[in-house]
């Protein structure tokens, strides 16, 4: 299958395609089916509720999204009642749009599914807003609206109920996806012509998409009790194959030398290479089982690499008698592929194990629920947010004070009778940071004109009604399958999806409706950019330094479990890949934080080259360390040196020290003394332990002195 072939086929397979086809059938099916009795209009009230309430279907368990639906049900229900009476009046209702984008902006204190929630809410009072009806209209429509919220919440969990297993198999098999490009940036290291500083940064974008994409399998796996109690072989199989998954990323990650010696040493012995091909290879097998898991069949046969791992060793230590260059960082490489070879084939015989007592020979006591966050939802939270120190604050007064704007500027000065198409832009534009704002602008901006543009070909020269209700039908889809995989892609299939939408409404004059949308979009994109630009604006240098101290402080907690367990201190599973997964998910944050920098202003980029240096020195620190812990945490090596044992606690104090000049929290270290060892030399683990250790040290002295330039 050609890789092209592959990627249309992955996307066909995908959560973003079923979710696509999900919302587009819970969005329309009220109105077609309405419209066979007469009653279209009833349809479309009852398909308005239902969009609004799709906002609110994001990925994740069935509870959390039945009990969010539900209180958007409830939110939208008293929006549009309220939305009804307020607009009868522009002073009430230019009141009311001031409150309500506060009030439901700053319901991202509580998570991005409560964050929905409040978009939900603020899309139907957009959409109420040019609703002309009588007051005793109000009440029978906003009940009309409801009872499409509640159908779409209804359609929603019986399509999960049918196939309860099936978004955790997309979302673990787009995850792989992403581990497989991810190994492919790790393979081109070994590559003589590659640009090191610039495959470090496609190395930690990627990284970041790794760390989103298991925090979502994470909950749909460890917040499920049906998931992680079930006894039946599709869950246990889901759950073991996602562990083995963040094992296997555990051991890419590890996988760090210093790429600059090894291609100045062996760039000549065409051993690198080669190494680079073998992890190329082993990359798309990894990606052949991911997309078996994401199409739910089987990958029945695996290439065996051994031989090639033979030959590679054969060639490893021809280059060792040769001539005096050591062999040894080529030998840790053929070890490092032989673990990555086992961890391919465990994954590979877990789904392709149909035998009960294998899948439960490797269940192990990791306690999974403790790896989800669990978010406070008390109403303390909400309230201690009301101040100017907070992010979600200034957001929600930035979007309030902006929508009034927007409402005053579309009353008075936008065009036509849709200029709640300036608002609507607002809502979806203004983001917490400027440079999610500014994306998202840029995004709409170019979607919009490109798919008007499409829109309007398509109302020129198709003329045939069952032909434009098709490719209404196909722009729909694309517009709800592609709005979290691609925004522009989402928007261009947008316009002109709602431009035949208003031509089968029996709305005249659609290239008049065009220039509207496409006038409205450029008005609300502009304030909205202007805005994140002046009015309470967050910029990533103020909270950076938070970022940097969290990654610090990770670092230590996880340095803290090695220096426990070479001191003897049992250590369990849990605990290990608790610490660990916290280093990951604390260093995609701080990448993250980075890139949307990158992106900010020129003089609001402060300390950018440090910040680099540090991103790129941490991932090389949390490499090193991981190496470490597989070692000595999982493998049970301890009473070690007490010289060992210093090198770990001076580690630990630098960045201790670090971390407090960046306002963070010490952990401190008081264990044990060591143990020394029997013998009477130092082991060749001891002598290895202690390089590495003494690699750590320098790292960790090398981001206190780029602390020490960020905090002056």
């Amino acid at each position: 299958m050609s890789i092209q072939n592959k990627e249309v086929k992955s996307f066909f397979f995908s959560q973003y395609f079923s979710d696509g086809l999900r919302i587009s059938l819970g969005i329309l099916l009220p109105t077609l089916i309405l419209q066979q009795f007469n009653q279209f209009n009833l349809g479309i009230a009852l398909s308005l509720g239902a969009l609004c309430i799709s906002v609110i279907d994001a990925p994740g368990p069935v509870l959390h999204k039945r009990n969010a639906m539900g209180i958007g049900n409830l939110c939208l229900f008293i929006v549009a009642v309220t939305t009804g009476f307020a607009r009868l009046n522009v002073f009430t209702l230019g009141l009311e749009v001031t409150v309500f984008s506060f009030l439901f902006s700053m319901f991202i204190v509580y998570g991005n599914r409560a964050a929905s929630i409040g978009t939900s809410s603020l899309l139907i009072m957009i959409f109420m807003i040019e609703k002309d009806m009588k007051p005793n209209e109000i009440i029978l429509y906003s009940a009309e609206t409801l009872a499409g919220g509640l159908w779409y919440m209804l359609f929603s969990l019986v399509f999960f109920g049918i196939r309860p297993y099936r978004a955790a198999q997309q979302a673990l098999g787009e995850n792989i996806e992403d581990i497989v490009k991810f190994l492919r940036i790790k393979a081109d290291f070994y590559l003589p012509d590659t640009d090191i500083g610039e495959n470090y940064h496609k190395l930690v974008s990627q990284q970041i998409k790794v760390s989103e994409h298991q925090d979502a399998v994470r909950e749909l796996l460890f917040k499920s009790r049906v998931m992680v109690r079930e006894s039946t072989n599709a869950s246990r199989i889901l759950v073991l194959t996602f562990v083995d998954l963040v094992d296997m990323f555990e051991q890419i990650m590890a996988t760090h030398y210093d790429y600059t010696y090894i291609h100045e040493k062996f760039k000549d012995s065409g051993v690198l290479t080669e190494i680079a091909q073998i992890v190329h290879q082993m990359a798309n097998e990894l990606e052949n089982i991911g997309f078996a898991i994401l199409s739910n069949t089987r990958y029945k046969h695996m290439v065996d690499f051994n031989p090639a791992l033979e030959q590679l060793k054969l060639k490893i230590d021809a280059i060792g008698n040769s001539n005096e260059t050591s062999n040894l960082v080529l030998k840790k490489i053929l070890i490092n592929l032989r673990d990555l070879n086992k961890e391919i084939e465990n994954i590979f015989n877990y789904y392709n194990s149909r035998s009960s007592k294998t899948l439960l020979a490797n269940n192990n006591d990791v306690e999974y629920s403790k790896f989800v966050t669990h978010q406070d939802y008390e109403p303390h939270v909400f309230f201690d947010n009301f101040s100017l120190d907070s992010a979600a604050f200034k957001h929600a007064l930035r979007v309030s004070l902006v929508c009034l704007i927007g409402f005053t500027v579309a009353k008075f000065f936008a065009l036509g009778h849709h200029s709640y198409w300036v608002l609507l832009t607002i809502i979806v534009i203004l983001k917490p940071g400027f440079s999610l704002s500014k994306q998202r602008n840029y995004q709409r901006l170019t979607g919009t004109i490109a798919g008007g543009f499409i829109g309007v070909l398509i109302l020129v020269f198709v003329h045939n009604n069952d032909v434009q209700f098709v490719l209404m039908l196909i722009l729909m889809l694309g517009t709800y399958s592609f709005q979290r995989l691609n925004y522009v892609v989402s928007v261009v299939c947008m316009t002109p999806y709602v431009l035949i939408l208003f031509k089968f409404l029996g709305v005249v004059g659609q290239r008049g409706i065009v220039e509207e949308r496409v006038v409205d979009t450029i008005i609300g994109s502009t304030i909205a950019f202007i805005a994140s630009y002046l009015i309470f604006p967050t910029w990533e240098f103020e909270q950076i330094k938070e970022s940097l101290a969290q990654v610090i402080n990770s670092n230590v907690n996880y340095l803290i479990k090695i220096a426990k367990s070479i001191t003897g201190t049992p250590i369990s599973t849990t605990e290990y890949k608790l610490a660990r997964k916290d280093v990951y998910v604390k260093s995609a944050n701080l990448s993250a934080a980075f890139e949307r920098m990158t992106s900010e202003p020129k003089s609001k980029q402060r300390n950018i080259k440090d910040i680099h240096k540090f991103v790129v020195l941490n991932h090389i620190l949390s490499s090193y360390t991981a190496t470490i812990a597989s070692e000595v945490a999982i493998k049970g090596m301890h009473k070690t040196t007490p010289d060992i044992l210093k090198l770990v606690k001076k580690s630990i104090a630098v960045l201790n020290e670090s971390c407090k000049k960046l306002g963070g929290e010490r952990i401190e270290f008081t264990g044990e003394k060591a143990e020394p060892t029997e013998a009477t030399t130092p082991t060749v683990t001891d002598n290895l332990l202690k390089e590495q250790l003494d690699f750590i040290n320098k790292i960790s002295n090398d981001i206190a002195k780029i602390v020490d330039g960020v905090v002056k």
